[in-house]
């Protein structure tokens, strides 16, 4: 024989046999084939080539083989479509099969098999499967109708399944119901605009009676719907939390969390002096400790989704601290998230009981959890004010430990003290010191450094000990060398005659011989204040501190009320909403807790105060009288600076930024560069530049020929910056008045009282007339409005920009401050209209090169129009001409601090492209002709004397024009004050670019 042999067998292969195997008459051997099938595509071989065959396989009687070939489908279908469509007449066939479990079987796999030709087949068997008469079927075509939505949306709501399914949710079986609410939820997720799940009391009190009877994971459904629900008053929902408490005894733990996130938003409702609210609290701990004794997987989950309730609600658990002491077997995930949970619950009741718990974690061997421990001391110590004496007892007792990281980290720990508690425990500094070499971990330096430049006048040998840092200078990290610069700055404004060489070593290493950018910042700054203004560094680099709090760690009142919605997810672990970790647009939908009703707003309890407003008096954290915003405000408001009576009209004055590129040009010399428009805040509300166009109906604003133009209100300080409050307002101008209307917005979870509101000194001595009036409390989620009428009599002080006005508003949670800018518009007065024999001599006399023209493109208004416009806004027609086709309108307006401004219109009428605009100011008090200064000259004389002219043009040329963010407008601008009269100061040639 030849070596052929060796290339020939009778083997067949594999795939070979099976196919015949499958074909074979003999049931039990086609079982055993198919068997085989399932095994070889599970550890991944390839067996589609088998496709038909198996698909011949099912045609048979036999239950369990049917499954086989079913699985087999799912797996394949896609990718042999064409062949997939051979099993549909058996489908169909076996939709209609006498036993439940087929029909089931056969709908199920039809909604797995994602193949678009398959789905037009599915419907008929589908809406027989809906109203099949058997439970069983029907829950399995419920889940079905989710599938199929997934692959064709369209079809679904064409063939009218989404209203069989919510006819479902009435259905006489609880596994029915569980199956069509999950369903419609999953639908409603990927669809978050349509309002598929419109629970009312009737259908919530189906749900309700189908979550006795359904699976654990029918009630995790149900309960899931439920907590999107919101009830029309406090009397419903402590119906729905009576029915849902007993899901509180479920030995599953996904159907305990979903029971506790229907009552934590449900008990929003509820008010606190109810009977039942403090039983409900009572019954809310057990099940949340019987969670911790889990395996350590879920124990973290729990821990989690208990860190957000305890800051929510820490009164639930504030009796049952001692389930969260760490246990020697314990992962160290589960330990650190009991000592965060410890930390949250510690009160003066229980602080002896923690810091002997959290002095003996400082002698465990984990270095992780060592380190945590000390700094869980440390926050004990800011958060309860009576325990820090004790605190700092233990922390120096772990120094003397000599523990390396141990005292590196209570030397951390105890600088946030010093910062919380100034003055106060100063005489633990020399035991500190005595461990100054044993620092070898950057944060620990630093907050060495700190305390030494911090207490410089009370360490004899501050300066040698900064010397020491100061030799490595290059090997310490950014962290060090930024704290090392300005501690020895601070040392040497305490003792400038025996550190001058030490500073000028340091800026010298910051600014000449190092590489980063910050510390090379920071050098100059410092070196720059030193040399300049000694006093002024002093100020800046030891001025009085904020005084820090415990509740920096807390999660942010708006985002908790979102995650307290999604208790029991990978939110509630995560600890961020879903929008960010979910990708695409499935399933990202902002919830928030109810609103809370009028019953439920009782006066909260130290006990029952809500995450961010901690029990006790917590110290108000105010600005020193020397800073910028210190005048700003005392706690106890003072009464709002009187002025003269102010005249009411229904006449709306605007609100509209009239001078366009603001007021910050106003005290600009020589040098001075405009700044882009861009540089002024979103919140301000009107664009840049957009000056009178509004007045002008040239754009799509509210104005009319009969009234002034009021900008929309734009939100001024936002509530994440405010602890809930937000703030929106605009400025009006009635006939001699200023008002600013406000809109205060409560987005906390509290009620908000005691309102009070104060300016800081300001260019042009705004200040409330009356006091800041809210009649009534303010309830989370409430809105209200109000007008805060103000007048010019305040206290003045040139700001940066000009039109800046800074705002301090208390009430009953803290003190908040903000800024805007006010359009000028406001400060026009209703005397501006000059006499024209004054205009004329006075225009006169003016020469050709204190004025400035520009040229205004777009403007369709004509000369009676933009007249009648412009005095709308208090700026003044004196006289009208017509020069060679061309309308001359001369004009004039008047601040409240006595400063004109005269104006010249050439319009071209037919042509809205072409016209000129030429604008004069000067200083005119009393009398346009006073030669010499007044007293209420110099009073209102705070910005120099250089004359208002250069931010007045802009925003009268865009009176005129229509929006064109490509336009630009030149001139030669000059000021002139008639204080002195012969001193013009010129400024150059500028662009300015309506932006």
């Amino acid at each position: 024989m030849t070596d052929s042999k060796y290339f020939t067998t009778t083997k067949k292969g594999e795939i070979f046999e099976l196919k015949a195997e499958l074909n074979s008459d003999k049931k039990e051997k086609k079982k055993e084939a198919v068997k085989k099938v399932i095994a070889s595509m599970t550890v991944g071989k390839d067996v589609s080539a088998l496709f038909p065959d198996v698909v011949n396989c099912m045609q048979t009687d036999n239950l369990e083989l049917k499954k086989l070939v079913y699985l087999y489908l799912m797996n394949y279908a896609k990718s042999q479509p064409d062949m997939a469509i051979m099993a549909v007449n058996t489908f169909v066939k076996d939709c209609e099969d006498p036993n439940p479990l087929i029909r089931a079987l056969a709908v199920r796999t039809m909604g797995c098999i994602r193949v678009d030709k398959i789905t037009e087949y599915l419907c008929e068997p589908l809406r027989k499967c809906l109203k099949d008469e058997d439970p069983y079927v029907r829950k399995t075509a419920a889940v079905c109708v989710a599938k199929l939505h997934d692959i064709n949306a369209q079809l679904v709501e064409d063939q009218g399944f989404l209203d069989t399914l919510k006819d479902l949710i009435s259905d006489s079986n609880p596994m029915v119901v569980a199956n069509a609410v999950a369903a419609l939820s999953e639908i409603a997720e990927s669809h978050p605009s349509s309002n598929l799940l419109d629970l009312n009391p009737q259908s919530i009190n189906k749900l309700l009676t189908a979550l006795n009877e359904c699976t654990e994971w029918g009630q995790i459904f149900i309960l899931d719907c439920l907590a999107n629900y919101t009830p029309k008053d406090d009397r419903e929902a402590q119906s729905i939390c009576e029915r849902v408490t007993p899901r509180l005894s479920h030995a599953n733990s996904a159907v305990v969390l979903s029971a506790v996130k229907v009552l934590m938003k449900f008990m929003e409702m509820l008010s606190k002096d109810l009977d039942y609210y403090g039983t409900l609290l009572k019954k809310l701990a057990p099940p949340l400790v019987t969670l911790l004794s889990a395996e350590p997987e879920l124990q973290y989950v729990a821990l989690r989704n208990i860190n957000l309730i305890v800051q929510k609600r820490p009164e639930i658990l504030k009796h049952e601290m001692k389930v969260f002491f760490v246990k020697y077997n314990d992962p160290i995930y589960v330990k650190l998230e009991k000592l965060d949970i410890m930390i949250r619950l510690a009160s003066q009741a229980n602080i002896a009981q923690v810091l002997a718990e959290l002095k003996e974690y400082a002698t465990e061997v984990d270095v992780d959890f060592v380190r945590k421990a000390v700094r869980a001391i440390g926050r004990c110590a800011i958060k309860v004010e009576q325990s820090a004496e004790r605190c700092v007892s233990t922390l120096l007792d772990l120094i003397q430990t000599k523990v390396n990281y141990v005292v590196q980290e209570a030397i951390v720990v105890i600088k946030d003290i010093f910062r919380k508690y100034p003055n106060k425990y100063e005489s633990v500094i020399a035991t500190l010191c005595e461990n100054l070499d044993s620092l070898d971990e950057p944060e620990a330096r630093a907050a060495m450094i700190w305390i030494v430049g911090e207490y410089a006048e009370r360490i004899d040998n501050a300066d040698e000990l900064l010397e020491s840092f100061l030799e490595g200078f290059h090997d310490e990290s950014t962290q060090v060398q930024l704290q090392l610069l300005t501690a020895i700055v601070k040392l040497f404004l305490k003792k400038p005659t025996e550190t001058q060489e030490l500073v000028q070593q340091v800026l010298s290493l910051a600014t000449q011989d190092s590489d980063n950018p910050d510390l090379r910042d920071r050098g100059y700054i410092y070196w720059r204040l030193l040399s300049t203004d000694p006093v002024a560094a002093k100020e800046v680099v030891l001025a009085e501190k904020p005084l820090i709090s415990e509740e920096t760690d807390l999660i942010e009142p708006t985002l908790l009320d979102e995650l307290i919605c999604y208790i029991g997810t990978l939110a509630s672990v995560y600890h961020k909403p879903p929008s960010a970790f979910v990708e695409g647009g499935r399933g990202v939908v902002h919830k928030s807790l109810p609103p809370r009703t009028a019953s439920s707003e009782s006066t909260e309890s130290p006990e029952t105060a809500p995450a961010g407003a901690p029990p006790g008096e917590q110290p108000d954290v105010i600005p020193a009288q020397g800073d910028l915003l210190g005048d700003l405000l005392n706690l106890d408001l003072g009464p709002p600076v009187s002025g003269p009576p102010l005249a009411t009209t229904s006449v709306q004055m605007g609100a509209v930024d009239l001078l366009g590129g603001g007021l910050d040009s106003l005290i600009g010399g020589p040098n001075f560069v405009a700044p882009p428009a861009a540089a002024v805040p979103a919140s301000l509300g009107t664009p840049i530049g957009s000056g009178l166009s509004d007045l002008f109906d040239l754009t799509s604003g509210v104005g009319s020929l009969s009234g002034s133009y009021v900008a929309p209100k734009a939100v001024w300080l936002p509530a994440m910056k405010a602890k809930g409050l937000e703030i929106s307002g605009t400025f009006t101008r009635q006939v001699g008045s200023i008002s600013m209307d406000l809109q205060l917005t409560n987005k906390a979870l509290q009620v908000m009282t005691d309102f009070a509101i104060q300016f800081n000194r300001n260019s042009f001595g705004l200040a409330p007339a009356a006091p800041l009036q809210v009649h009534a409390p303010l309830s989370p989620n409430q809105t209200v409005e109000i007008s805060l009428p103000l007048n010019t009599v305040g206290s003045v002080m040139k700001m940066e920009p000009l039109n800046n006005l800074q705002v301090a508003v208390k009430n009953n949670i803290d003190v908040f401050y903000f800024s805007t800018l006010y359009p000028l518009h406001i400060l026009f007065v209703e005397d501006g209209k000059m006499d024209r024999q004054m205009f004329l001599a006075t225009w006169k006399d003016i020469p050709n090169e204190n004025e400035a023209q520009f040229q205004i493109r777009d403007c369709p208004l004509n000369a009676e129009a933009v007249s009648s416009k412009l005095q709308s806004s208090n700026i003044f027609t004196i006289a009208k001409r017509n020069v060679e086709g061309q309308d001359m309108l001369y004009q004039s307006l008047k601040l409240t601090n006595g400063i004109w401004v005269l104006a010249e219109l050439r319009i071209q009428p037919g042509n809205p492209s072409f016209t000129d605009l030429e604008v004069s100011c000067l200083h005119l008090v009393p009398c346009l002709r006073l030669a010499h200064c007044s007293q209420s000259c110099r009073r209102h004389d705070t910005f120099g004397q250089v004359a208002l002219m250069e931010p007045l043009m802009p925003p009268l040329a865009h009176v005129l024009s229509a929006q064109s963010p490509s336009r630009e407008t030149q001139g030669t601008l000059w000021g002139h004050c008639c204080c002195l009269p012969e001193l013009h100061f010129p400024l150059p040639n500028r662009t300015l670019q309506n932006q």
